[in-house]
């Protein structure tokens, strides 16, 4: 195989250039059942090794479909998992570049074995370094589970087939019915790809997200911060519904990279940094604003099980490195519907668990309404939240005002229900009245969200906790 290779190529456009160093390149496959010939499997079809991102070191395999379709086998595999020692060993990230046939099927038993083994690195890595994988062509059955298994998932929107069943497999459907295995449906349904792009998109993309991370879970990610830390942002408030906007705003050069942005869009996940660090955000949004301000897209104010999904596996990985967590809240309820009335109440109780377990720093801000339990899930005080703000317009409370004094003052006139919704609105459903019993710790012009939300960070920096001994908990 030459050096210009599909699959050395995607590592060099990755890395920084001339940084990449080969591990392995004389490996061959050892199987010859079935006319196997080693001679001509050099590599076994991955090509592995290291090199830097930003400077920053990064472990890298590559699979090479033009080597026995990529497949994976018992050489395949040793290769990657030999990857996975060193990246553990020195705590830095690994990337996989997907692109292969699958199983090896000539190599059977062996085959799944090194399937096994890949999988248990996968998982012994978990919350240690970062693990991201890149699918750029085929990446199916139990080569799947590594998108799964890994932290973040590109696929490249054209050729990429990310499935455990192929479409065809599926009962009732084929690949020109619903192509389940194509980019649309794995980010936009079953939400496995985080990002979604051309190939030559994805190594910049890639590159972005590994310089907001940290290398390991013990390691700190500090940049230069230029911007203004006390910058106001004007009319602020108007992006309240499309919070991912809203985010953008306050971040350090306006710059967020959000996170599953076609799934479950009324949840908003992402990285962006505050005074140069970096910082986990997760929040509610009721809209999608196009480039005039006006609504494209609409969304209720409720949590779904799909958006709570999100969340959760976006919180657990922020606790896991140490990044802090704002949250902002916007929420009225829950989703009403049979398929979410089979998942809301444990997907809730995901949610509400990732936030009240996970001890790094948390920020909560109110920028809307945040009604009912469904709004103690988001990140709420009474579930661990260290500093809770609220937006001068906000409204905390158990329900909408109107619909509680038709319950508190049920047959009366709509005169007096709508006096009474105003007296409850002012007693109970107001920023103010939420600060008055300590549920709220500031209420802040929107316009300042940004230094408020630095200064809590900055409070926070210190902040240790100490764990109950258990070994985890059963959510």
């Amino acid at each position: 195989m030459s050096n210009s290779s599909l699959a050395r190529q995607r590592i060099n456009s990755l890395l920084d250039d001339n940084s990449f160093v080969e591990i392995g390149a004389s490996v061959t496959a050892r199987a010859t059942d079935f006319n196997l010939k080693p001679a001509e499997a050099l590599t076994d079809g991955v090509v592995t090794g290291y090199g830097v991102i930003d400077g920053r070191p990064v472990y890298v395999y590559s699979q090479d479909a033009s080597v026995l379709g990529g497949s994976v086998g018992e050489m395949h595999a040793k290769k990657i998992a030999h990857l996975y020692n060193l990246a553990m060993k020195t705590g830095a990230p690994v990337i996989g570049l997907l692109d292969s046939t699958g199983l090896r099927l000539q190599e059977s038993t062996d085959a799944l074995a090194a399937f096994g083994k890949i999988y248990r690195k996968m998982t012994q890595a978990s919350g240690v370094i970062p693990q991201i994988t890149a699918v750029f062509g085929g990446c199916g059955g139990g080569l799947a589970v590594l998108t799964g298994l890994s932290d973040f998932t590109f696929m490249e929107e054209k050729k990429g087939k990310l499935f455990v069943n192929s479409p065809n497999a599926l009962a009732g459907n084929y690949t020109e019915k619903l192509d389940t295995a194509g980019a649309k449906f794995q980010s936009e349904e079953s939400g496995l790809a985080d990002f979604v792009c051309e190939e030559a998109e994805i190594y910049d993309q890639m590159r972005s997200l590994i310089t907001l991370l940290p290398s390991n879970n013990e390691d700190e990610v500090l940049a230069e911060c230029t911007d203004d830390l006390n910058r106001s942002v004007a009319n602020l408030s108007a992006f309240g519904g499309d919070i991912a906007l809203a985010i953008a705003q306050i971040a350090d050069d306006n710059e967020f990279v959000e996170v599953k942005s076609a799934y479950a869009k009324n949840m908003v996940t992402g990285f962006i940094r505050l005074n140069g660090a970096t910082v986990g955000v997760v929040g509610n949004r009721s809209e999608i604003l196009d480039e005039n301000g006006k609504a494209k897209e609409k969304f209720e104010t409720l949590l779904k099980p799909d958006g709570c999904k999100k969340a959760i596996s976006f919180i657990s990985f922020c606790d896991a490195f140490e990044i802090p967590i704002v949250s902002f809240t916007n929420v009225t309820g829950y989703s009403a519907c049979i398929e979410c009335e089979k998942k809301i109440a444990r997907a809730v109780a995901g949610l509400t668990f990732a936030f009240a377990s996970a001890t790094v720093p948390k920020v909560n801000v109110v920028v809307g309404k945040a009604f009912g339990s469904a709004a103690i899930a988001m990140n709420s005080g009474a579930i661990g939240a260290d500093v809770t703000l609220a937006w001068e317009n906000a409204e905390i409370g158990t329900m909408n005002a109107k619909d509680a004094a038709a319950i508190l003052f049920d047959g009366e006139k709509a005169d007096v229900i709508n006096e009474k919704a105003a007296e409850y609105a002012a007693l109970q459903n107001s920023a103010k009245s939420a600060a008055a019993r300590g549920y709220v710790d500031q209420i802040i012009d929107a316009d300042e969200t940004r230094k408020y939300v630095i200064g809590a960070l900055e409070m926070l920096y210190s902040k240790s906790v100490a764990v109950a001994n258990k070994k985890h908990g059963t959510v």
